[in-house]
């Protein structure tokens, strides 16, 4: 309840003439720098909504018509101009030619770092390892379609198995059990010879009747032993990197059903520099021929 204003006999601060429960309230306004500072804050806010976008002024830009979108792809038209000796050096230069040339090579080296961060990292992981489901990965040296830096750059310019480009990487494998190739039995005496390729097989006697098998429907593609084609992107088969799983399920259900991922093609999406690029950065990766 209000009291009269006194002076606190301890701090010597008269009060404000406010009591609770026989506790006085001292007044201690803030300092007046601080209060100036608080205001001079307010005025400073309010200034910057009337300048700049915040209120609905000539169009939501404040009075200086300044709009951050703009000013951002201007410094990106400036960056680009200042990229753009090197990018056109790498348009005019081949992969071969990149990697044998070290300023050429570190540039491409940094710039598809950025490049596979932003397009490709998504499917085949940031360090290009791959991931489970059809992404293979980047980084050993199996590869379906060949791993030179031209086999490299021709997957990334057309993509695989899409629709968009007629030179996409194409390749189908039947799909034994679903089209009535072969029988339950057979499939799984195919799956255990094409373990016993990588010294897997669980079943010796079935690894043996799926061999005369695989002879006759699948040897055409994946090569007598299993190693593979890439001119028909037969993957290899007597080694452990499997793209969709080498246990014997998944095996299977390869041979039953069939698999087969898409890529998208990135000629016409990205600058041919970008795919240079790339292209050098994916070799380097460490699976690259």
């Amino acid at each position: 309840m209000p009291t009269k204003i006194e002076k606190d006999h301890v701090t010597g601060t008269e009060t404000t003439g406010h009591e609770w429960d026989g506790i006085k309230e001292l007044n201690t306004p803030l300092p007046r720098w601080w209060l100036l500072v608080f205001y001079a804050t307010i005025a400073f806010a309010v200034l910057w909504m009337i300048l700049f976008p915040s209120l609905p002024i000539r169009g939501a830009t404040g009075l200086t018509g300044w709009i951050a979108r703009e000013a951002v792809v201007g410094e990106m038209q400036a960056h680009q101009a200042r990229l753009e000796p090197m990018m056109a050096r790498l348009r005019a230069t081949t992969p071969g030619e990149i990697a044998a040339d070290p300023e050429l090579r570190a540039f491409a080296l940094a710039g598809g770092r950025a490049a596979f961060a932003n397009t490709c990292a998504g499917c085949h992981g940031a360090g290009g390892q791959g991931a489970p489901g059809g992404f293979p990965s980047l980084a050993d040296d199996d590869w379906i379609w060949g791993g030179s830096l031209e086999a490299i750059r021709t997957t990334i310019l057309h993509g695989v198995r899409n629709t968009e480009d007629e030179r996409a990487r194409q390749s189908q494998m039947p799909r034994f059990l679903a089209d009535g190739l072969l029988s339950a039995a057979q499939v799984n005496d195919v799956a255990e010879y094409v373990l016993s390729l990588s010294g897997r097989a669980g079943d010796q006697a079935a690894a043996a009747r799926g061999a005369a098998i695989y002879a006759e429907n699948c040897a055409s593609c994946h090569g007598e032993r299993g190693e593979g084609n890439r001119e028909l992107g037969a993957p290899r088969l007597s080694d452990q990197v499997w793209l969709y799983g080498g246990d014997k399920a998944s095996v299977v259900r390869s041979i039953a059903f069939s698999r087969g991922g898409v890529m998208p093609a990135w000629q016409g999406r990205l600058d041919p520099a970008v795919i240079n690029m790339l292209t050098v950065y994916v070799h380097a990766l460490g699976g690259g021929e």
